[in-house]
């Protein structure tokens, strides 16, 4: 089984340096999914309300395979449950699924600036961070301006933001702003959804150099940046594969070749995106 590095986070708990996604697995197959992970030696596991399969995660948590104080389970606040009083009734209903006692990391999943409630929905994860009932607390896909707002007006900095990161998307101003902030960056669409990347000619040569294929390359690409990729699998070979990225190194120079390419965001803009 592969022995995973962490991340010390700004509130002292850690993160392992790879995770699961889970989107858009169902319940059952997100069960599977994640006890296959599991046993592979995944521990950090990324889920959501809009997901619609935190029961299948739980269940898939519940099993015993591993202990549940080795998993960071992680889910996010919709944005149709924006507010204080709907974020701790969100939560609920969220931990409830779960069937956990507790969750590990709670991510507020977009800003909405247009709806102009994130700050109270912040407040309210601060509460339940307090209350024990969330390990670690942050945000999905929120800009500078968005965690400055927060530290403003809450004092409290998010331990993580997740946002769409890959060789297309690097997002080098965002992560200096992160690390300047002691926030770790998790990469969701880690190897650009819907893109060429994993036939690029410099990804490809890169991989066969090394012996290893053009997703562990991307992969390692991440870690070394830092970031924190949490790719999607239901395969348990690939599952696997993708777990397998902390017995290579890359160069400088092949660091460079991965991220040298023109920009393309695969997902939503966080200033205008809406998803409630």
């Amino acid at each position: 089984m592969i022995s995973i590095p962490t991340h010390t986070l700004n509130d002292g708990t850690t993160l392992p340096a790879l995770g699961l996604g889970t989107w858009p697995l169902g319940d059952d197959e997100a069960q599977a999914a994640v006890l296959s992970a599991l046993e592979a030696g995944y521990r950090l596991i990324d889920t959501a309300t809009n997901y619609r399969n935190e029961t299948g995660v739980g269940r898939a948590v519940a099993s015993g395979v591993v202990p549940r104080e080795e998993i960071v389970v992680t889910t996010k606040l919709p944005g149709r449950h924006h507010g204080y009083e709907e974020t701790l009734a969100s939560f609920e209903e969220s931990r409830a699924r779960l069937g956990l006692e507790y969750v590990d990391l709670y991510l507020i999943h977009w800003p909405l600036p247009r709806v102009d409630r994130y700050v109270d929905s912040w407040k309210a994860m601060i509460k339940l961070r307090e209350d024990g009932l969330v390990r670690s607390i942050g945000v999905s896909n929120f800009t500078a301006g968005h965690i400055e707002r927060l530290e403003k007006e809450t004092g409290v900095l998010p331990s993580v933001n997740q946002i769409e990161l890959h060789p297309f998307l690097p997002q080098d101003e965002l992560r200096a702003f992160h690390a300047g902030k002691g926030i770790v960056t998790e990469s969701y669409s880690p190897l650009g959804r819907g893109t060429p990347l994993l036939e690029d000619p410099a990804v490809t040569r890169i991989a066969e150099a090394h012996g290893v294929t053009p997703g562990q390359v991307v992969l390692r690409w991440h870690t070394q940046l830092g970031a924190v990729p949490v790719p999607k699998s239901a395969n348990p070979e690939r599952q696997r594969a993708n777990l397998d990225v902390f017995g290579f190194e890359l160069g400088e120079d092949e660091m460079r070749a991965v991220a040298g390419r023109a920009h393309r965001r695969v997902g939503g803009d966080p200033e205008v995106h809406e998803e409630f």
